[in-house]
């Protein structure tokens, strides 16, 4: 297996709470990992003209490089790990969730990152198994089970954590926040807002609880 090897020489410069590289765009690298794939073109697209490298997997992956995007990066070689069979584990890495949770300004932090090849990420964009509707038709238990997201919702709070933490981490958990977020790029050259970030950190925690609760109704009805 190739493994992601971090480019040297990158320049960077701390500001508050949030580090970028001197002379280019705060968003740097993203990670995509979408059950609902609408619109996801127009979002790449976008990302496109801001250089940023994007990190994915499985039929994410495969949809993003259809549209010829260079530098996208595959959740296996940057973590070293192949993924499980049925893709059950892929994004459950250190390297992932360091590369969210961590903040990179803090200099026990950075060190902990450098040390294990652990590179930042700005952009997390997630949405998750449909699990609501797929147990709407009377899905048997195992259906049901088969269909409870665990890397994505892990991927939404470890985002959305950061986002209120640091102030730096963006969470998308829906693809109609994808012209929200390709506008405020364009309006502030590459660079999304503290409001919206802390905005999209609360829809984040809401589409996780309402998961939860979905998934939690449907036990008690059915077992």
């Amino acid at each position: 297996m190739q493994v992601y090897s971090p480019a040297k020489g990158k320049s960077f410069s701390v500001g508050a709470g949030a580090l970028t590289r001197k002379g280019e765009p705060m968003i740097e690298r993203a990670l995509i990992s979408v059950y609902d794939k609408t619109g996801l073109e127009a979002l790449v697209e976008a990302l496109d003209g801001y250089g940023v490298e994007i990190i994915s997997s499985g039929g994410t992956a495969r949809r993003i490089r259809e549209t010829g995007y260079e530098r996208l990066v595959e959740v296996s070689s940057y973590t070293g790990h192949p993924e499980s069979p049925g893709g059950l584990v892929k994004t459950l890495h250190p390297r992932v969730h360091g590369g969210i949770l961590l903040d990179r300004s803090r200099p026990d932090h950075r060190k902990w990152m450098e040390e294990n090849g652990v590179e930042p990420i700005d952009l997390v964009v997630c949405n998750l198994y449909p699990f609501e509707k797929v147990v709407t038709g009377g899905a048997g238990l195992e259906t049901a089970a088969d269909n409870i997201d665990i890397g994505g919702p892990t991927l939404t709070r470890s985002a959305a954590k950061a986002a209120l933490l640091y102030d730096r981490v963006c969470v998308v958990t829906d693809p109609a926040q994808y012209h929200e977020v390709v506008e405020t790029l364009k309006k502030n050259k590459g660079e999304l807002t503290a409001e919206l970030r802390r905005r999209y950190a609360r829809a984040a925690f809401k589409r996780t609880a309402a998961y939860d609760s979905a998934i939690v109704n449907y036990l008690e009805d059915n077992t």
